[in-house]
């Protein structure tokens, strides 16, 4: 797993206090609060949405941070102006007793006013700044708890903060790819934390429908998946089966059925070749399709119903009646991921070398390719680059594909091979100044050295660069992705040189362009992340609301976008909104549960739980309720 880092995003929300509550003359402002708000409501209204804060605890000590030490400064103006924290225990969230609608959701501390914080707020890690403001009560100890936030205008609450805690993978770049003999992608997934080069030659993707209540397939729903695998000169590198079964019926039965039928897909597979073929199963009820399926029907009316409604609803006749509907949801999406036949497979590095030499004496380049395809392959299992040493290869224009090749599988390897591969491929630009897979890797590797600071990169240079590539037969979908890429790091630096309107700027452009080429699953999280990071949260949902419909959506996809999403009180509502979750439970429901423990120990923050569709669903598939 890559290292995940902690993004704090702030909810405002605003109710009734109630009537036992301790409120230290705190003024709760109703139709006066323009009045009694003024200029606090309009510094929040003008807050850079990259100033960030929240509550941290040491031991039982409560500490306000912010990384903008001006923006509070201007904030409290007047000795009644300050800060209030409240207690919230998760135990208000129980599954056996209703919320009370309350402003006030726990425990309200003493507030802190501007003197106090003025005066103590000190520098805390890298560019944040922290001051005192509390202590966790004695009662409320051993509970799950958060902290909320009560901003004070002259005693007069103006802003009431639910802080929440978005898990963020590190974002990256677009993935640009490399050209060997043709584009070579990394094949990144978003979960891993070193990723193996490869080449992604093919993928194909079949889907296997099952009858009720039966693990076998029919041959000819499986025979277009062989006729392919015969015909092709691919063998099978990886095998992902995903299984589902229609909703009616026990849940345990459900899975253990689409266990079997995975398991027997995956065996037939595995007789197409030797030695045996990496497999990942996972197996899930179709709730997604059969929620969007009822939509427009007699059948809507279960839309509604909890899952365990819903499953006691489908029997006797109604079930005979959605029979029809109910079948299309069995069935299993098989994705087989291809890599070429090598004929040298079986041979040793050192045999590999000789014959590619022999080849290259005998000028056939063909077979030096072919060849020499091999040879890179074991090198790259093997991560060690000494074979490439041994190979003769002449400094002429005619093998500068084989050239290209050798130095860039150096880069793959090791990214600490950047200026070293840069600078034999500004040699070979010398042989052949308008190559275009010199060109577009020259660029790939100014990419790196520039997010590194790895060295000097004239910015506007570089951009005409990019654009240039056009003229030596780089497509506009490639050139389309580095500009995105470009102004990634564009943004990266504008926003440390706090020049957010080029910041901006840069990410009018991004959100202007993705569309214009395909993006892998890493690719989408990458580009939602790094726009969240950015405080464009909307549109970091916009960038994920069509992928998240799909059944075959990534998890971690998927789950990202529920944390961006949560929070949105009329989204959650919908019901497609609800089909959206209910496929994350499917998928993963300790995963899900996990949302709703406090923002502090990794979850999202469970006063997500004030929302009654998701209190609703959490009692229903969680089992450690509060």
């Amino acid at each position: 797993m890559k290292k995940i880092t902690i993004l704090l995003l702030l909810c405002i929300g605003i109710q009734a206090v109630t009537a036992q509550q301790k409120t230290y003359g705190i003024y709760f402002p109703k139709r006066d609060r323009q009045t009694k708000c003024n200029y606090f409501l309009q510094a929040f209204q003008q807050k850079p949405k990259e100033i960030r804060f929240g509550i941290k605890t040491e031991g039982n000590n409560l500490y306000f941070e912010i990384n903008d030490k001006r923006w509070l400064d201007q904030l409290f103006k007047k000795t009644g102006d300050g800060i209030a924290v409240d207690v919230v225990s998760k135990k208000r969230y129980s599954c056996n007793q209703l919320v009370a609608d309350t402003q006030i959701r726990g425990t309200l501390l003493p507030p802190v006013y501007a003197m106090q914080l003025k005066r103590k707020l000190k520098k805390a890690r890298q560019n944040n700044y922290r001051v005192w403001v509390g202590k966790i009560p004695e009662n409320l100890k051993e509970e799950d708890l958060e902290f909320n936030i009560l901003f004070l205008q002259n005693k007069s609450l103006c802003q009431y903060y639910n802080i929440y805690n978005l898990q963020a993978y590190a974002w990256d770049l677009l993935d640009m790819g490399v050209y060997l003999d043709s584009l070579t992608y990394k094949n990144q997934k978003i979960t891993t934390v070193q990723e193996k080069i490869v080449t992604k030659y093919k993928t194909l993707k079949f889907t296997i429908p099952f009858e009720k209540n039966k693990a076998e397939y029919k041959p000819e729903d499986i025979k277009p998946m062989y006729d392919s695998l015969r015909l092709t000169n691919f063998n099978i590198k990886t095998i992902e089966i995903k299984a589902y079964a229609s909703v009616e019926g026990s849940v345990e039965r459900n899975i253990k059925l689409q266990e079997q039928r995975a398991t027997s897909i995956a065996n037939s597979l595995q007789s197409f070749q030797q030695p045996s073929i990496a497999t990942t199963v996972s197996s899930s009820e179709n709730w997604v399709e059969f929620l969007n399926d009822i939509k427009n029907t007699s059948f809507a009316t279960l839309i509604p119903l909890s899952k365990k409604e819903t499953k006691a609803k489908l029997v006797g006749s109604l079930a005979q009646q959605i029979e029809p509907i109910l079948k299309h949801h069995r069935k299993a999406v098989v994705t087989l991921s291809l890599e070429k036949k090598d004929k040298y497979k079986k041979l040793t590095v050192e045999e590999l070398v000789n014959r590619f030499n022999t080849a290259i004496q005998s000028d056939d380049i063909a077979e030096a390719t072919a060849i020499q395809n091999s040879i890179l392959a074991k090198v790259r299992e093997t991560l060690s680059p000494d074979a490439l040493t041994q190979m003769n290869i002449p400094k002429q224009k005619k093998y500068i594909t084989l050239l290209t090749k050798n130095s860039m599988v150096k880069y793959l390897m090791n990214i600490s091979q950047t200026l070293i591969v840069q600078n034999e491929l500004l040699a070979l630009e010398k042989l052949d100044p308008k190559n275009k897979r010199i060109q577009y890797n020259l660029a790939v590797l100014k990419f790196i050295i520039w997010r590194n600071k790895a060295g000097k990169i004239n910015k506007e240079k570089f951009k005409k660069e990019i654009i240039a590539l056009k003229n030596v037969g780089i497509p506009q979908v490639l050139i389309d992705r580095m500009l995105v890429n470009y102004h990634i790091i564009k943004a990266q630096e504008d926003l440390q040189s706090r020049k957010y309107d080029e910041k901006d700027e840069s990410v009018e452009f991004i959100l202007d362009t993705y569309e214009n080429f395909p993006l892998s699953n890493y690719d989408y999280l990458s580009l939602a992340q790094f726009l969240t990071y950015y405080s464009n949260i909307y549109d970091a949902i916009e960038v994920l609301e069509d992928k998240v419909k799909e059944i075959t959506v990534d998890e971690d996809l998927l789950f990202y976008y529920l944390n961006l999403t949560l929070t949105n009180r009329d989204l959650v509502k919908t019901a497609a909104y609800k089909t959206t979750v209910l496929n994350a439970i499917n998928m993963n429901p300790k995963r899900f549960c996990a949302i709703f423990n406090p923002s502090l120990e990794g979850g999202v923050t469970f006063q997500l739980l004030e929302n009654i569709e998701l209190r609703v669903l959490y009692c229903e598939s969680c089992t450690q309720q509060p």
